[in-house]
C-alpha cells in the first residue's frame, strides 16, 4: 500500500490488517503505527522498483494493492531524478511501475486499487483545469505539449487532473488483461470525491495549504450540504479499505467505482487511450508492453 500513514489511507491501513491473517506491508518515509513500512520514494523510479523487489522478497502472493498515494503542485517546474515532471511520476507513472513487478505475485481473487479523482471529468465541475489528454510522454515531458498551459498554476492543475485520467485508464486496461481475467483479479480504479485535509496539498503554497488542511475539518462538512462530490476522511478511508477486503463487490471488469458519482468520464470510457498510456507508461519506464 501507498499512502497509508495520512489522510483517509491512514483510516483503511487502521482497518485493513485487523482482518484475520492479513499483513500490511505500505511505503512509509517515517515510523508508521500499523503494518509493516518498507522506504519508498515514489519520486525516484529506482526506489519504486527496490520497494517492488524488497515486496517480491517478502512474499510470494498479494491479495491486495493499493495504489493510493498523490499529490498536486501549483505548476510544472519540478522535475524528478529520471528527470520526469514530478506530479505525473507521483500520481501514476511510479505506481504503474510498482504495479507491474507485483502482477505475477497476485493471488486469485486478488484486488488491486488505485485512487484517482472526480476532477479528471470535466463534468464534476471541481473548478480545477480538467485533462485534454492522458499522453503519458507529453505528461513526462509538459514543455513538449504544443497545448501547455502558460499560466504556471493551470499548468499544475492540469498535471494533476490528466495524471489522475491515466490512473483510470491503467486500471481499465488492467481490467480487461487476460491474466487479470482469468485469476478473478479485480482491478479498479476509486474515486473517494473531494477529499479535504490529506497530504494532497503537502506541495502546493503555504495558504493553499492551510486552506486545506481547514476545510478537512470538522468546520467543512456543511460542504457536503451543497455539493454532493464532497466527502469526509473517514467514509473514504472506510471505503478503500471496504473495496480491499472484498466487502464492496465490483462487477466483473468494472474498473472504476465512484464515491459520489458513477460513471468515468467519456475520455476515461477510451479503450484505445488506455492502451495507448499503457504502452507509454512501459517505454517510459523501461518495461515491455507486456
Amino acid at each position: 500500500m501507498t499512502g497509508g500513514t495520512s489522510g483517509f489511507g491512514a483510516i483503511a491501513a487502521e482497518r485493513i490488517p485487523g482482518a484475520d491473517g492479513i499483513r500490511l506491508v505500505h511505503s512509509a518515509r517515517h515510523a508508521a503505527s500499523t503494518g509493516e513500512a518498507l522506504p519508498l520514494d515514489l519520486s525516484s523510479l529506482d526506489s519504486v522498483r527496490t520497494f517492488a523487489a524488497t515486496v517480491r522478497e517478502r512474499s510470494d502472493r498479494i491479495d491486495g494493492l493499493v495504489l493510493n498515494a498523490g499529490m498536486i503542485r501549483s505548476d510544472v517546474a519540478a522535475r524528478t531524478v529520471d528527470g520526469f515532471e514530478t506530479t505525473f511520476v507521483v500520481n501514476h507513472l511510479a505506481h504503474y511501475l510498482l504495479l507491474r513487478p507485483l502482477l505475477p505475485a497476485l493471488a486469485d481473487r486478488a484486488v488491486v486499487v488505485a485512487t484517482t479523482s472526480g476532477t479528471r471529468d470535466p463534468a464534476t465541475g471541481a473548478g480545477l483545469v480538467p485533462p485534454r489528454h492522458g499522453d503519458a510522454g507529453l505528461l513526462a515531458h509538459p514543455e513538449r505539449d504544443p497545448d501547455l498551459d502558460t499560466h504556471p498554476r493551470k499548468a499544475g492543475q492540469h498535471a494533476y487532473t490528466a495524471s489522475k485520467l491515466c490512473t483510470v485508464l491503467t486500471m481499465r486496461r488492467l481490467s480487461k488483461d487476460d491474466t487479470v481475467r482469468a485469476g478473478r483479479i479485480t482491478a479498479v480504479a476509486f474515486d473517494p470525491g473531494q477529499v479535504f485535509g490529506t497530504g494532497l496539498a503537502r506541495a502546493l503554497p503555504t495558504p493553499m495549504r492551510l486552506a486545506w488542511r481547514g476545510l478537512g475539518t470538522r468546520a467543512g462538512m456543511f460542504l457536503r450540504i451543497v455539493q454532493d462530490t464532497f466527502n469526509t476522511q473517514t467514509e473514504a478511508g472506510n471505503t478503500l479499505a471496504d473495496l480491499v477486503l472484498g466487502d464492496i463487490d465490483v462487477p466483473d471488469g468494472r474498473g472504476y467505482l465512484a464515491l459520489r458519482r458513477g460513471e468515468p468520464s467519456v475520455l476515461a470510457r477510451s479503450d484505445e487511450q488506455a492502451e495507448r498510456s499503457w504502452r507509454e507508461s512501459a517505454r517510459l519506464v523501461g518495461l515491455p508492453d507486456r
